[in-house]
């Protein structure tokens, strides 16, 4: 070789190759352009370069299809190098009657229909290598549309009955004993789950938009997203765990959110806990289960608090769940949605209450965080108020009616209210109130009765009258008691039971006159029918 005619490639700073000049720039456009503005002579030429692609291996590459006159042999296997590398020396242009390098990768592009699944799969693992350069190549989005095609094709070839949820795996279907077709047919719609394991999320999030572009059914995509995340976390760092959850969470997101369980989500958000995922992230993956939060359990909002908080569960976290959830407006939602979540609430609220990190604070919003309305019965939230209470001696008075503020006393039972006045753990305030709303339920079911009055001529109607009497007494007993409450409120609570005991005595009576009065009443109608009837009977 002429020593005049070397030439000096430094790759990356990792190898250095001697190469003839002449040779090398009659094939690379790029060569022949960085040596035409030398201005020095032709000694110790030298070209660096600092991004080429695929390295060593790749210069390699290029070095042999040129000392070989433009002949090398392409294949699937290293088709992604080649067209790449063909792309950064600038190797378009055609010489001695050979075809160039680009046009021949090219070319075997145009084939790639008729490529073999494992030939898709190996080009597009090299493609990941190759990033970014391969992705302005337009190489990379080819070997993905091709692959998401074949995958297409064969989801038409064996459809998949039910595919609705990730949960429903091949391992599930397999217990069921009514219809082996069913495995077969997950397994043949999932059976390349682990080949695409191997790819980088890059990857992976190109793939899940080009099956959402092909009406690929979300169940199946969710399914793939999730035993990605699963498999891939066993052997990645930090960082590549970061990675995978952002990306997996960013591509749930764009799907059909009824496809994606929440209990799959809420497996997401605790192996995050300790990731130094990005804020956006997060903020998406709590909006999605809060959408949700009605499917959720008490063992998924049990999320211990972030390391340097002293609350034992993450408290603001099921705050901003229930926020996600009403976040479209209370009028909006389903009742019964919001009343599932409103009793899941409840029994939060009754687990976490006796940490004695909790703030009184913390614990009305948590009360507060569902509206009343939703709620049935406030029975739950007194005996979960009654433990926070107990937990939390210490609290002033003035906290302690803060904290029963948010109690509804109108919807407490008979036997929370009978409760209520005798614990030591409520303010007086609270048990007047208790006191009060059974007044009014009293009040209620007097005015309830008065509307079934029965006929004058009535043997018990003066007994009727005679209970209303005696309700009516005992309705302005209580009232009477209440109105004496905080300076007697210890006799009160001394007498209050038997007075709740006459009260209910009393209802069952009424109860039980009303029912005869029926009775009575009915049974006189009828013999008053028969009797006009008897004559044309006999007749």
């Amino acid at each position: 070789m002429d020593v005049f005619c070397v030439l000096e490639v430094e790759v990356n700073g990792e190898e250095v190759f001697m190469v003839d000049k002449n040779i090398v720039s009659n094939y690379s456009g790029r060569i022949k352009r960085l040596l035409g503005k030398s201005k020095g002579g032709t000694r110790n030429l030298k070209v660096i370069f600092h991004d080429f692609p695929g390295g060593g291996e790749g210069f390699e590459l290029i070095t042999r299809f040129c000392y070989r006159s433009g002949k090398i042999e392409i294949s699937p296997l290293n088709i992604s190098l080649l067209h790449c590398t063909a792309i950064f020396m600038e190797m378009n242009e055609s010489f001695f009657g050979v075809n160039n390098l680009f046009e021949q990768t090219e070319k075997l592009l145009e084939e790639i229909k008729f490529w073999t699944w494992s030939e898709l799969l190996v080009a597009l693992k090299h493609c990941q290598e190759l990033l970014p350069v391969v992705n302005s190549s337009g190489l990379l989005h080819k070997c993905v549309d091709s692959l998401v095609g074949r995958l297409a094709l064969a989801g038409e070839a064996s459809p998949c009955p039910s595919t609705s949820s990730p949960d429903s795996s091949g391992l599930r279907l397999s217990t069921d004993t009514r219809s082996t077709g069913s495995f077969k047919n997950i397994y043949r719609a999932t059976w390349w789950l682990e080949d695409l394991v191997s790819l980088n999320p890059y990857l992976v999030k190109m793939l899940t938009k080009s099956m959402v572009l092909r009406k690929f059914d979300h169940g199946v995509i969710v399914r793939f997203l999730f035993y990605y995340q699963k498999s891939r976390f066993i052997t990645a760092t930090v960082d590549e765990k970061c990675k995978i959850i952002e990306t997996i969470v960013e591509m749930l997101y764009s799907l059909d959110q009824s496809s994606v369980p929440c209990k799959s989500l809420f497996g997401i958000l605790r192996v995050s806990r300790n990731l130094n995922i990005k804020k956006c992230c997060r903020t998406v993956l709590e909006n999605m289960i809060g959408l949700q939060l009605d499917q959720a359990t008490l063992d998924n909002l049990l999320v211990p608090s972030p390391v340097g908080k002293d609350q034992i569960y993450d408290v603001n976290l099921v705050l901003r769940f229930t926020k996600s959830f009403l976040g479209t407006g209370f009028c909006r939602v389903p009742l019964i949605r919001v009343q599932r979540v409103a009793i899941l609430m409840d029994l939060y609220i009754a687990e976490v209450s006796p940490d004695p990190s909790l703030k009184p604070s913390k614990f009305c919003s948590l009360v507060s965080a569902i509206p009343d309305s939703a709620r049935e019965s406030s029975d739950g939230i007194y005996h979960a108020m009654d433990m926070y209470l107990e937990s939390h001696a210490k609290l002033s008075k003035e906290e302690k009616k803060r904290i029963c503020y948010v109690l509804n006393y109108e919807k407490l039972s008979s036997e929370c209210c009978k409760h209520l006045a005798q614990n030591s753990n409520f303010p007086s305030s609270s048990s007047f109130q208790a006191l009060a709303s059974q007044k009014n339920k009293l009040k209620s079911l007097l005015e309830d009765s008065n509307q079934t009055k029965p006929p004058i001529d009535s043997p018990y109607s003066s007994v009727e009258t005679k209970i209303k009497g005696k309700r009516k007494e005992a309705c302005e007993e209580i009232v009477l008691y209440a109105g004496r409450l905080d300076t007697e409120n210890e006799k009160l609570k001394a007498n209050l039971q038997g007075m709740q005991c006459r009260v209910l005595e009393l209802e069952k009576v009424c109860k039980k006159m009303r029912n005869q009065i029926a009775k009575m009443l009915k049974s006189k109608l009828s013999g008053q029918s028969n009797a006009r009837s008897l004559p044309r009977l006999c007749s």
